[in-house]
C-alpha cells in the first residue's frame, strides 16, 4: 500500500487529497490557486513531496460520451508533466461522474457560499482519490 495524491485541475483553483498509508481514506488536502500551468505543476510537485505521496491520480473530465475534448488533453498533458517533473508515476482516472457527487456530498454537509466553492474543489479530489480507491481494493481481490 501506499500514499496516493490525487488532483483536480481546475481553471483557476485545483483541488488536491491525499489517502491514508493503507489506502483506506481520502482525504482533502488543499485548494492551489494558480492560473500559470508552469507554475501550477511546481506546486502540485511540492505538494506531492511534502505529502510524500508515491502515486499521482489526475482527474481526467472526458466527455459523458466518452471522447476527450480540449479540457482533458490539457490534462492529460499536465499529468505527464507532473509525473516526469515529480518522478511520481501519474495516471489519469475518467472523472466523468465526480463533481456531480461533489455537489451532492456538499448538499447534505449544507456548505454554503465562498466557502462552499472552495470546498467543493477539494471535494472533487477526494471523490477522485475514493474512487481510485476502491478501484485498486477491487484489482487487488479479483488478482
Amino acid at each position: 500500500t501506499m500514499k496516493i495524491m490525487a488532483i483536480d485541475l481546475g481553471k483557476a483553483r485545483t483541488g488536491v487529497a491525499i489517502s491514508d498509508k493503507s489506502e483506506g481514506f481520502a482525504f482533502p488536502d488543499s485548494v492551489i490557486t494558480e492560473y500559470n500551468e508552469e507554475k501550477l505543476i511546481d506546486k502540485l510537485c511540492k505538494k506531492a513531496q511534502e505529502l510524500k505521496a508515491q502515486l499521482i491520480v489526475v482527474g481526467h473530465p472526458k466527455n459523458m460520451d466518452g471522447s476527450e475534448g480540449e479540457r482533458a488533453k490539457e490534462c492529460a498533458e499536465i499529468a505527464k508533466k507532473i509525473g516526469e517533473k515529480s518522478q511520481i508515476e501519474t495516471v489519469l482516472w475518467d472523472e466523468r461522474c465526480t463533481t456531480i457527487s461533489a455537489h451532492n456530498a456538499l448538499n447534505l454537509t449544507d456548505t454554503r457560499g465562498k466557502k462552499r466553492k472552495e470546498t467543493v474543489d477539494a471535494v472533487a479530489a477526494v471523490i477522485i482519490l475514493e474512487d481510485f480507491l476502491r478501484f485498486r481494493k477491487n484489482q487487488k481481490a479479483d488478482g
